[in-house]
This record gives structure tokens, C-alpha cells and sequence, in this order.
């Protein structure tokens, strides 16, 4: 395990740790954990497949005090079955709980519960009926994501929020059966849906809908569109090109970059120094009177005796 004094190469904001959390997804994982606070809504939180830890440093950042944060990955572990290991294999083979635990801490003084596992596990560590936020992002199989939502059934509490990400993604097939069975056979409700997740609670679905929708017209970043299908009010979103994501703390290796330096005066080149022209020393007054009234050539003989050098 590795602590906050042996860290190296942090990451100095969210946007620095890999993974895929994109801004629409940041704001709405926000909207709805800040919403459970505000109403005083109390309750674990867990996450099944955490990557290197993007989206679980954000739900840490709401973790309030009493609460559990439960984060279950194999972190590059024994899979428990020949297509899971194939999968971990291919797709997170740089993956690694001391990567994980090192973005975390360097948001976060202390770790959650990190189970390196399979998500099999969790209803042996999470009780029942104690969390108010689920988020499943790891394997992409069939058979393991659902189980993963029966788990998440199991362990929310009324008015808790599931979250289902890569729900129809193209490489994940095994994730959009799974989720729209729940929606069609298991009580699922879905709330809203973004790029890559969907958002959902098995009870009534239309208060919190409402809310949201009354946030999300508001915005002029965020795209917008309701649909209904079998019995489904499916409220869709989309960022907007330009979209950011919400304010966040930076990491306790934030360095802000330094502002620009104003640029040093060229100071003026000094002119060179002219000389003035010799002041002509002035003829005396007899001698003028001289030189006018000599004949000429008696002049030019005395300038030539008077001439320097002669």
C-alpha cells in the first residue's frame, strides 16, 4: 500500500487522472449526490470497478462523515472465470491498485475500503439497505453486470441512485442487455441518460426527474430531449461542444502555473555626443579696418604671414 509521502508524478487536477469521466458525467454524478445531501438523504457509497480512480476521487469528495466508501476492483487480479480474465487482460492490463491508491490520495488525506476482488464479494461487505449511491463500471459480461444490478437492488436504500455506465456502448453489448432488462423485467427506473451512463432508481422516478429536468433547462451547455418508451419517461442528455465540467479541489500537488512575466524595457540607445563647431575667435575691429582699406594684394600677403603654421 502506498501513503501520501511516497507518491511521485501526482496528478494536480481531476482532468489529470486517466480514465473516462466526461465533464456531462462529472455534473450529473454532482447534481445527484449534492441533492441527497441537501435533503438530508444519509448513506454508503460504493463503487464496482474503479480504473484509476477518476470517478471514485469525485464520490469522495462526498462522502459525508459516518459514512462508508466501498470501492471493489481486481486491479489487474485473478478474474474469477476464463472470459474475465480475457477481458481484464485486454482492456486494463496497466491497471494496478497502488495506481489506483496513489491519484486517490492525492485528492483524499485517507482511502476507502478497497476490496481487491471481484464484485462478486460485495454483498458479503456492503449490508443490505445501506447506500444511497451505486456506481457499476467494471466487467463488461453479461452475466457478471447482472449480477452487479442485482447487487445494487440489494444494497440501496429507498430513494437510492444506481449508476450503469457503458449501457450502449458498442464494444459492450453484455452491458445494454443487462441494463435494459432491468428496465423491462427487474423494476428498474431510469432517470436520465448521458453518453455513456444511465442514471436510475428503483422507485418512483418522477420526483427527482422533475428536478432535474427544471436544472437542465436552465442550462445552456447541456442538450435536451424526452422521449417515452414502454412505459418509460427516457429524459436524454448531451454536452454541448465547449462544455466544463464543475468546479473541483485540486490535488494537494496542484502547481499553478506561474503568470506571465511582463516583458523587461529595452532601455533607449544614448545618442552619441556631437561636437560643437570651433567658435571662430572674432578679428579685432583695427585690424578689419586694416584689411578693408590695404590694397588687395598688401591683404593677401598679410592673411597668408597671419594663416597658422606660417
Amino acid at each position: 500500500m502506498v501513503t501520501a509521502q511516497t507518491i511521485d508524478k501526482n496528478p494536480g487536477e481531476l482532468k489529470d487522472v486517466p480514465g473516462w469521466f466526461p465533464p456531462l458525467d462529472q455534473l450529473l454524478f454532482t447534481w445527484f449526490l449534492e441533492r441527497q445531501e441537501t435533503g438530508g438523504f444519509r448513506g454508503s457509497l460504493v463503487e464496482l470497478g474503479a480504473y484509476m480512480g477518476k470517478s471514485a476521487i469525485l464520490l469522495g469528495q462526498h462522502r459525508q462523515d459516518g459514512e462508508e466508501f466501498t470501492v471493489c476492483d481486481l486491479f489487474g487480479g485473478e478474474a474469477p472465470d476464463g472470459a474475465n480474465q480475457a477481458e481484464t487482460a485486454k482492456s486494463y492490463s496497466s491497471l494496478t491498485r497502488q495506481a489506483f491508491e496513489r491519484n486517490y490520495l492525492a485528492f483524499h488525506d485517507a482511502l476507502p475500503t478497497v476490496l481487491e476482488a471481484p464484485t462478486s464479494v460485495i454483498p458479503k461487505e456492503v449490508a443490505p439497505d445501506s447506500c444511497r449511491f451505486v456506481h457499476i463500471d467494471a466487467s463488461h459480461l453479461y452475466e457478471h453486470v447482472h449480477d452487479d444490478i442485482g447487487a445494487a437492488r440489494d444494497l440501496l436504500l429507498p430513494g437510492g441512485i444506481v449508476v450503469l455506465d457503458d449501457f450502449r456502448s458498442e464494444h459492450t453489448p453484455g452491458v445494454s442487455v443487462a441494463t435494459w432488462e432491468a428496465v423491462l423485467n427487474r423494476g428498474l427506473h431510469p432517470i436520465c441518460l448521458s453518453t455513456q451512463k444511465l442514471y436510475g432508481t428503483w422507485d418512483d422516478p418522477e420526483p427527482v426527474q422533475e428536478e432535474l429536468l427544471a436544472m437542465l433547462r436552465d442550462r445552456t451547455d447541456i442538450g435536451l430531449s424526452v422521449q417515452d418508451a414502454a412505459g418509460h419517461r427516457l429524459v436524454r442528455t448531451r454536452a454541448q461542444k465547449g462544455m466544463q465540467p464543475p468546479s473541483f479541489p485540486h490535488s494537494r500537488y496542484y502547481m499553478a502555473p506561474e503568470a506571465p512575466k511582463a516583458p523587461t524595457p529595452t532601455p533607449a540607445p544614448t545618442p552619441a555626443p556631437t561636437r560643437a563647431p570651433a567658435a571662430r575667435r572674432p578679428r579685432s575691429r583695427a585690424r578689419r579696418i586694416g584689411v578693408d582699406l590695404l590694397p588687395p594684394i598688401v591683404t593677401r600677403a598679410i592673411r597668408r604671414a597671419l594663416a597658422p603654421g606660417a
